[in-house]
């Protein structure tokens, strides 16, 4: 599963308040249930995933490609895993931490404070930093 970035996509997600929360909620359990490896590599989010959640992970993907049409997703299975990767845009690149970081939801990989895409979400407060 491959997708192309595009350039002329504007860099927001087209969820609403409401659905942009259950998307991080969502993507919070899968991490917790078969997230093993998180990379960073420049324009790129590399996550790692339990083979066996490959149907879930094909609908994250899904979902994130109509809300958030400026990345590009690479989908791969084998081994028993299946890796994500996340491409952002070169005009993204002071964003990639706001960008990157409802996906690294859950993730004691993240390496970063987890409530900073908690408290983007559109209109809730967040008092927990």
């Amino acid at each position: 599963m491959n997708g192309t970035i595009s350039e002329a996509e504007p860099i927001a997600c087209t969820l609403e308040a409401g659905e942009f929360g259950k998307r991080l909620d969502w993507i919070a359990e899968l991490n917790r249930a078969a997230l093993l490896d998180v990379q960073r590599k420049g324009l790129r989010l590399i996550l790692t995933y339990r083979g066996e959640h490959a149907d879930r992970v094909r609908e994250m993907v899904r979902q994130e490609q109509q809300c958030c049409g400026f990345l590009g997703f690479d989908l791969r299975e084998g081994e028993g895993r299946v890796t994500l990767v996340i491409r952002a845009p070169e005009s993204a690149a002071d964003a990639l931490d706001t960008i990157f970081e409802p996906f690294l939801q859950d993730s004691s990989r993240s390496g970063g404070c987890a409530c900073a895409a908690a408290s983007s979400r559109k209109g809730e407060d967040n008092d927990r930093c």
